[in-house]
């Protein structure tokens, strides 16, 4: 049986999302079902968001839940490669300019706020 410290080394991915109504940033782990926290700022968040995972695996050891091990991203670069229209690329460039942003921060963003809607 995996000790807390073992489930703390595993390389559970988060995501990390900025709250664009409320402020701050929202943490979560896909593979750790409710485990979600906040900060406001980037760092505060990923600091809690340490804390919310001991604290979601100690509570998950202590009532006997199983504890899934983190899925595996071997076998994904987080690369890929897209072919879009011009137009879309200009209105891309200009939106993430004016966020201050390079425009694959952009698209990252973009992606991953649409994905959640849709994995849902």
């Amino acid at each position: 049986m995996k000790t807390l410290d073992d489930y703390m080394a595993m390389p559970y991915p988060m995501e990390l999302v900025e709250d664009k109504e409320e402020g701050g940033f929202v943490v979560s782990y896909p593979d750790l079902p409710g485990c979600i926290t906040c900060g406001e700022t980037m760092e505060s968040a990923l600091a809690n968001a340490k804390d919310a995972k001991r604290v979601w695996i100690e509570a998950a050891l202590e009532d006997g839940i199983e504890i899934d091990e983190p899925n595996s991203l071997e076998k994904y670069s987080g690369q890929f490669k897209l072919r879009i229209p011009r137009s879309l690329h200009k209105l891309l460039a200009e939106h993430s300019q004016k966020e201050g942003i390079s425009m694959n921060q952009y698209c990252v963003y973009l992606l991953s706020r649409n994905d959640v809607l849709y994995s849902k």
